[in-house]
């Protein structure tokens, strides 16, 4: 029996941050903001979570008009939404710099309540969180992030801003799904998958919230598609609180565990192009479902390896193996079929019995199981148009009709047939007949038409009409 996967943390090693200066000290007074440089984050880079205080607090300026820095920041603003700036004495979430975007986190309160911090700059020496306000406002931003007061940073793993614009839940056992700007690339899945099933190892507590459903809420969060349906009165607000992960308004049911998930697993993503935008659906299996479809894909896995004869492990190798053989055979197919082409041309043409200055004018059937009966017709009439050329009188004038049917035939079997000639217009008025008298659907363009018949092709009968059409 396999072990079971380790949920501790890696550690940094006491020795990685190491001051050479005999007069540089980390400051430790609460109300002084460690400067950008000696951060925890960059003592102890793999640092996830810390409890600080706060030195300043205000609501978020944006920088005024005309100034170079505003300029310099012009690619990556911050959120234009209602935001405070917090400087603690110490962090775990890295301020954009040197290349290095910013990290995002969660910050806790004193009375508990999570706050998004959306991003992290370096202003000066500084390291300054930009905090959602979140449903109370600037005002009880304020009053949570007070000078003195503890606050819990965690950090969340997650810089690729890919917003959820709408998910589902589908029914039993068909992967769920999120979707998002943009198609992630494996590394980011991997990234994802792994930061969902470390949560899920840590068994994250889940938790609701409830309150009293106002009439200024539930304008709110009432829309279109998301939020609070129009029928909806009288009742109460959810918010359900992933332990320093998330939280969200929701009227589900929910585990109240991340534990009891078991497992992640993001097996395929799905690209979507609609008129004006692309977006991409990420898909995910966990708990029982994804029992099943590592029940179903075993089976799967066993049934090919047995059929291509070899161990699962092998299974990959033996389909490029496979897949490299069908592509050479099919190039001999193709080569055979051409050299085939050229000598049926010959034949057709040695057929015609053709005399100096007159039109050859013909039909010929044949019965053919190929797989792309009308690209070897096409192959045939490119040879015999060859092979005319080569005539002593090149240019002599010909209308041909090739037609191919299967040797075992049925009411829905198809019969191809391909006009070719000189005459454009008699090329066309051949094709004309044959849709109006036999019902071929298709078409031409130029000196060439093909269609094809369904049905049971008689020569006495089909092939009568196609001589009648061309004398």
């Amino acid at each position: 029996m396999s072990a079971a996967p380790s949920v501790l943390l890696p550690t940094t090693p006491p020795d990685y941050h190491r001051i050479v200066s005999s007069t540089l000290q980390i400051p430790n007074d609460p109300q002084t903001s460690i400067p950008v440089g000696l951060l925890a984050c960059q003592r102890d880079p793999l640092l996830r979570e810390l409890i600080s205080t706060v030195v300043s607090c205000r609501p978020s300026q944006s920088p005024p008009p005309g100034n170079k820095k505003a300029k310099k920041d012009a690619k990556n603003p911050t959120p234009a939404e209602p935001l405070v700036e917090v400087i603690l004495h110490d962090t775990v979430l890295f301020p954009e710099g040197g290349g290095q975007p910013s990290d995002i986190g969660i910050f806790t309160s004193a009375d508990g309540h999570l706050w998004d911090v959306v991003e992290v700059k370096r202003h000066g020496g500084h390291a300054v969180h930009y905090v959602r306000v979140g449903e109370g406002g600037i005002d009880a931003a304020l009053q949570a992030f007070t000078v003195g007061s503890l606050v819990g940073i965690a950090l969340v793993l997650d810089t690729r801003n890919l917003p959820t614009l709408s998910w589902s839940l589908t029914p039993y056992p068909t992967p769920s799904y999120v979707e998002i700007p943009r198609a992630m690339s494996i590394e980011e899945i991997i990234s994802v998958q792994e930061q969902a099933n470390r949560l899920v190892f840590e068994g994250r507590k889940v938790y609701v919230e409830v309150e009293e459903l106002s009439a200024e809420i539930t304008q709110q969060y009432r829309g279109p598609s998301v939020g609070i349906p129009a029928d909806y009165t009288g009742g109460v607000k959810r918010t359900v609180v992933i332990d320093g992960v998330d939280r969200s308004h929701c009227c589900g049911t929910q585990l109240p565990s991340l534990s009891n998930l078991q497992l992640f697993i993001l097996p395929h993503t799905e690209t979507l192009s609609r008129s004006s935008t692309t977006s991409a659906r990420i898909y995910f299996l966990s708990g029982p479902r994804l029992i099943t479809y590592l029940g179903n894909t075993h089976s799967l896995l066993t049934s090919t390896a047995a059929t291509l004869s070899c161990g699962p492990a092998l299974v990959p190798e033996r389909v490029e193996q496979v897949v490299e053989d069908r592509k050479r055979a099919t190039k001999r197919v193709e080569d055979t079929e051409s050299e085939l082409a050229g000598l049926l041309a010959k034949e057709i043409l040695r057929s015609a019995g053709h005399a100096k200055n007159a039109p050859i004018v013909l039909h010929n059937h044949r019965i053919d199981d190929t797989s792309n009966a009308l690209g070897f017709l096409s192959s045939i009439s490119t040879a015999f148009i060859n092979e005319i050329a080569s005539l002593p009188t090149p240019g002599s004038q010909h209308l041909i009709v090739l037609s191919s049917s299967p040797s075992t035939q049925t009411s829905s079997s198809t019969t191809v047939v391909m006009v070719f000639g000189t005459d454009e217009k008699k090329v066309k008025e051949v094709g004309d007949i044959l849709k109006s008298k036999l019902g071929v659907k298709g078409g031409g363009k130029g000196t060439k038409w093909s269609g094809k018949f369904t049905g049971v092709w008689k020569d006495a009968r089909e092939g009568a009409t196609v001589e009648k059409a061309i004398a």
